[in-house]
C-alpha cells in the first residue's frame, strides 16, 4: 500500500524555490537546476522545470509506487478501486513502465514499479 500525504505547492517554473516538505535536497542540487530531488523522508520528491505552461491546475506530478511490497499493478487496482481513474496505461510486456491515472478532481499522476519489482 503506498502511503502519500503530502500537499506539495510550489511556484511555477521555480522548482528550486520548493520548501523541501520531504526529506531534503539531494547534495548535487544547485540553486538554478532544471530537476530537484527531495530525498530521505517518506517519499522522494522528484520536480524537473518544462518550458510550457500548465494551462490548467496540477502543476506538480507525482508518480508514486507500492510500498511494504505491493505492486505496481496492487496499487493501480486499490486505487481505482478509491476513485482514481486510469487515463494512459504504459506498461510493456517485460514489466516495465506506468500507469498514468487521475484522481476524482481530475489531477494526474502515474504509479511506478517500486525498486524491489526492478531487481
Amino acid at each position: 500500500m503506498c502511503d502519500l500525504r503530502l500537499r506539495p505547492a510550489v511556484r511555477a517554473g521555480e522548482p528550486s524555490g520548493a520548501t523541501p516538505p520531504a526529506g531534503e535536497l539531494h547534495p548535487d542540487t544547485e540553486k538554478n537546476d532544471d530537476e530537484v530531488l527531495l530525498q530521505g523522508g517518506r517519499v522522494d520528491l522528484l520536480f524537473i522545470r518544462v518550458p510550457e505552461d500548465k494551462a490548467v491546475k496540477n502543476r506538480v506530478h507525482l508518480d508514486i509506487t507500492g510500498s511494504a511490497g505491493t505492486t505496481r499493478d496492487e496499487e493501480v487496482e486499490r486505487l481505482a478501486d478509491l476513485g482514481a481513474t486510469i487515463s494512459g496505461d504504459h506498461r510493456n510486456p517485460d514489466g516495465s513502465g506506468w500507469v498514468t491515472m487521475l484522481d476524482p478532481e481530475g489531477n494526474e499522476f502515474c504509479v511506478c514499479r517500486a525498486e524491489y519489482e526492478r531487481v
